[in-house]
């Protein structure tokens, strides 16, 4: 793994930034190692959260069923698909509000972008 000293907690208590390639190894951890989450995290010095949103950033897609999923597989995978539709709502919401306050803050007096 390409952890380095600069990865470790500092030890001045304070949190240090860890840089894409610890990010992506710890994930390797759970995806391809076989390690729980929990594991993971503390055999590299993190919280299970930020373990958790790196492996969303950093991990595989989640697979989708095949033809032969079991019923309790696909009702999974339709929860999981109703969480990414509700979250991609609610950044097109959050977007429409704020695109056009911003775009009609920068125009000038006629009307033009500057």
């Amino acid at each position: 793994m390409g952890i380095t000293k600069q990865d470790v907690k500092a030890e001045s208590g304070a949190t240090p930034r860890r840089s894409e390639a610890f990010k992506r190894d710890a994930v390797r951890l759970v995806t391809e190692e076989g390690y729980t989450v929990t594991a993971a995290a503390q055999a590299v010095g993190v919280s299970e959260q930020s373990l958790r949103t790196w492996r969303k950033k950093f991990g595989p897609p989640p697979k989708a069923c095949g033809e032969d999923a079991t019923p309790e597989e696909l009702r999974a995978e339709v929860q999981r698909l109703k969480r990414e539709l509700r979250r991609a709502e609610l950044e097109r919401e959050i977007l429409k509000k704020v695109a056009p306050s911003e775009a009609w803050g920068r125009r000038t007096s006629h009307g033009s972008m500057s």
